[in-house]
């Protein structure tokens, strides 16, 4: 093999199709391009959103509610949670570090105690919020709330 008999693979080279050049060629007449419409006609772009005249989707679909970007999101916790976590592990004291080596929170997750359940025992919590129902829980099994 040398550089004068090299040849491309059969099939991997295609002429191109040469449209509006006639009817002999047969790509003439309407060039592909089908029958009159925006589409078949020189200078169309493509709008986004446009439905060929038609009341587009998102001026159908009314707009409601909105994203406040201040919101801080916590992640629940239920005193009947930390009750079994306590159990389980034998502990007096939860904090989030706690939390997260339970699998009940992921890393970037702020905390926040709720209500739901009871507590027996008295428990020193470290959280990022609580509720007045679960802070007046702890506090009443004779526990104590740390806000971190």
């Amino acid at each position: 093999m040398e550089l004068h008999n090299l040849q491309p693979a059969v099939g991997s080279n295609k002429k191109d199709k040469r449209v509006g050049r006639g009817p002999g060629s047969g790509y003439g007449g309407t060039s592909t391009r089908g029958h009159k419409g925006a589409k078949s006609r020189s200078g169309y772009s493509h709008k986004v959103g446009f439905e060929g005249g038609q009341m587009p989707l998102q001026r159908r679909v009314p707009k409601f509610g909105f994203k406040n970007i201040n919101r801080v999101e916590f992640k629940a916790i239920n005193l009947d949670a930390l009750e079994t976590l306590a159990a389980a592990q034998n502990l007096t004291k939860i904090s989030v570090e706690d939390l997260r080596n339970a699998g009940l929170v992921n890393k970037k997750a702020l905390v926040k105690v709720l209500g739901n359940g009871a507590v027996t025992r008295a428990l020193e919590v470290e959280a990022n919020a609580f509720s007045k129902a679960a802070e007046d829980a702890i506090v009443a099994a004779g526990g104590t709330v740390t806000k971190k």
